[in-house]
């Protein structure tokens, strides 16, 4: 079953740190936001596959973050 979870993209000085909001165990590093983007949605894949080896339950998806723009 899939689901869509919601992801975090930081600049760092090395590049990208990725993580996923709903489950903060994935996070990882890319030199590119969009390397950065493919190595998150491979740990969130083995992380899935560790979870259901154990018998553990995958967190659920909570919803989405929007970008709100404030004049200052």
């Amino acid at each position: 079953m899939a689901r869509s979870y919601t992801a975090k993209f930081e600049r760092i000085p090395s590049g990208y740190l990725g993580q996923l909001m709903e489950w903060p165990e994935v996070v990882t590093e890319g030199a590119t936001l969009e390397e950065c983007r493919l190595m998150l949605e491979d740990a969130a894949r083995e992380m899935a596959l560790a979870y259901r080896e154990n018998g553990l339950p995958l967190p659920e998806p909570t919803g989405e973050i929007e970008r709100i723009w404030v004049d200052a």
